[in-house]
């Protein structure tokens, strides 16, 4: 099939050209929802972990395409900037053990890339924000050589008119214009994908969304940016300032940022793919051959290109993808929320705490959505952002409708591990598996630390011992790296006294 690229200067006819096509993506959605079209349900999970590449005094290296070369795996992927690369792993049921199959497999990709790495003098670091990045590591001529990094960059700071301002406050705070996306590429995370079917889209994405403030505040690793130590998981609000496509007298009048929690709880899939359509323009706009609607009714399946890629153009923090796999059409929801590391238990630990959460949410009889104003949901992602395993959230009690201020470590603790425990089990994961990985949870929980905890004390101890702040983090940074390769979770990990 051809394509034509209207991204750029395209004119009025371009436009509508384009605008048509997606509506008719659209309603080809439509068709295939009613239709019942869909994959049938396999329980299938999939993992994307963002990596940074640094060096032996912990500082970011530029280089990930001769990094890539050696690793020599289609496993393995450019990100947004050269000190960026990504690591996929195959879709996996959701049963027996495989959350240890995963670690396995984890353990064997991410050291055997860190062991090619290092043959050009570079080593991998599983973090949310490279705590040694500076503001001259972030610019575009740093940016992954690849026509779409160019394009999206172009995109939004023509959409924008102005340079892209950082202005984040939380422990200290930090005030910074740029020229370019780059500084986007400090964010590196954990992707957790499931497939799910239509009739069932609602519920997970919905639990899903009332589910990322407690994942986050367990599970913050991003402190430090450009030096500074601002938020438990600055990662999310610097995602979206570095991603904002409206200048100020936009976001005055209420026009909705292109990475955003959301505004409402969701009634079907359908919902929030007509929002893309209805509040974004695109931003990578092209138009395929495909007519959608002819394709089904000759009884195929359309691909829906211009929806899929426009849909990929909004980050959303629970995301809802659809795909074409072996000429059948399915659904997921990708939870976007969590960052990278600190090591490999740590982030199948996540995994397993929000596949059993989302499961045992789901599936309840009175739903959390139903008891939890979304914009109470939202607040509470804010709080978990901001402040970590410390944050106070506001949850529904089991009773009633009545929300109350809980903090975080001890909602998760007393009444959503348990949830996870059951919806690990509905899953049909083995015991052992079930009670190892939360049990990496509760004694985070128990021990108030995470990963963003962890670095906040590391690198305040060795500012006491005299080092200035870029030494005490490259500092704090060399023992992060090498207390995530040995392995052990990181409320484990020892901090100097």
């Amino acid at each position: 099939m051809g394509e034509k690229v209207v991204a750029g200067a395209f004119d009025l006819a371009d436009r509508r050209m384009y605008r048509n096509k997606l509506q008719q993506c659209l309603l080809g959605l439509e068709r295939l929802l009613a239709e019942q079209r869909f994959d049938r349900p396999r329980n299938l999970m999939g993992l994307e972990i963002e990596l940074n590449l640094a060096d032996s005094r912990g500082l970011p290296r530029m280089m990930n395409e001769e990094v890539l070369e050696r690793i020599a795996s289609r496993d393995f992927q450019t990100e947004l900037a050269q000190f960026n690369i990504e690591v996929n792993i195959a879709p996996h049921p959701l049963s027996g053990r495989v959350l240890d199959r995963l670690a396995e497999e984890l353990r064997t990709g991410l050291g055997y890339a860190d062991r090619m790495a290092g043959e050009v003098g570079a080593g991998i670091v599983m973090v949310g924000i490279l705590p040694t990045l500076q503001a001259q590591d972030l610019v575009s001529a740093n940016l992954s050589r690849a026509d779409r990094y160019t394009l999206l960059n172009d995109r939004i700071l023509a959409m924008r008119g102005e340079d892209i301002t950082l202005d984040i406050e939380g422990v200290e705070h930090l005030v910074y214009t740029s020229a370019s996306i780059a500084p986007e590429a400090a964010c590196t995370s954990t992707q957790m994908h499931l497939q799910v079917t239509p009739d069932r889209f609602a519920a997970v994405w919905n639990a899903a969304q009332a589910v990322s403030a407690p994942q986050v505040a367990v599970g913050a690793n991003s402190p430090f940016l450009f030096g500074r130590e601002l938020w438990r998981e600055t990662r999310p609000l610097l995602f979206q300032q570095a991603t904002d496509t409206r200048p100020q007298e936009l976001r005055a009048q209420g026009v909705r940022p292109l990475t955003w929690f959301g505004e409402r709880w969701i009634d079907s899939a359908l919902d929030l793919f007509a929002e893309n359509l209805r509040y974004y323009p695109s931003l990578l706009p092209i138009c395929d051959d495909e007519e959608p609607l002819r394709v089904l009714d000759e009884g195929g399946v359309p691909k829906l290109r211009e929806l899929t890629l426009h849909n990929g153009t909004i980050y959303r923090w629970n995301r809802p993808v659809y795909q074409v796999v072996d000429g059948v059409p399915h659904l997921r929801v990708e939870n976007r929320v969590m960052p990278a590391g600190p090591t490999v238990a740590d982030v199948i630990a996540n995994a397993a705490f929000y596949y059993g959460l989302v499961r045992a949410l789901a599936d309840a009889s009175r739903p959390v959505w139903q008891r939890l104003p979304f914009g109470a949901a939202a607040a509470n992602f804010d709080a978990a952002c901001r402040d970590g395993i410390g944050a106070v959230l506001h949850w529904p009690r089991p009773r009633g409708t009545a929300l109350a201020q809980v903090p975080a470590a001890d909602l998760i603790r007393d009444e959503l591990l348990p949830l996870a425990a059951a919806g690990l089990d509905a899953w049909g994961i083995d015991p052992a598996d079930r009670d190892h990985y939360l049990g990496i949870i509760e004694q985070r929980c128990q021990h108030r630390t995470n990963g963003a905890q962890w670095q906040s004390d590391a690198f305040h101890h060795h500012l006491g011992r005299g080092l200035d702040r870029r030494a005490a983090l490259a500092a704090m940074t060399q023992r992060y790296r090498a207390l995530s390769t040995a392995g052990a979770p990181v409320h484990t990990w020892p901090v100097p006294e």
